[in-house]
């Protein structure tokens, strides 16, 4: 699985699996997530529209942990070099929405399409 997460972009290569590891914690522990929905969305900036959409998986929610897997197909009707942007979003049981990825308020994050060899 070929694919990084920095603070401001997330970047795969066209056509293969990343899966996004996610912890939740604060200064007094892990956040207990369980019952919450975690979403990333990737924007095409030139259209505005979403052109992913993907929920995750509540690994285990008393230690916060969840995770968000990227298919090959995910990234298939992708150009490898769009104007992409993209967050992820917690929706805890309660109904609380909070966007955690990017954590800068002030920064807007890329969604990057690397490009493969394939035959």
């Amino acid at each position: 699985m070929v694919g990084r997460i920095m603070p401001n972009f997330i970047e795969i290569r066209k056509g293969d699996s990343f899966t996004i590891p996610l912890q939740f914690k604060n200064k007094d522990g892990f956040i207990d997530i369980s019952g919450a929905k975690v979403n990333l969305y990737v924007k095409d900036n030139e259209s505005g529209k979403i052109v992913l959409s993907k929920s995750g998986s509540i690994d285990d929610g008393v230690l916060g942990k969840a995770s968000i897997s990227l298919t090959p197909e995910d990234s298939e009707n992708m150009a490898v070099e769009g104007d992409y942007s993209t967050n992820i979003q917690i929706t805890f049981a309660q109904g609380e929405v909070h966007t955690i990825y990017p954590s800068d308020i002030s920064k807007t994050a890329s969604f990057v399409i690397s490009p493969t060899i394939k035959e």
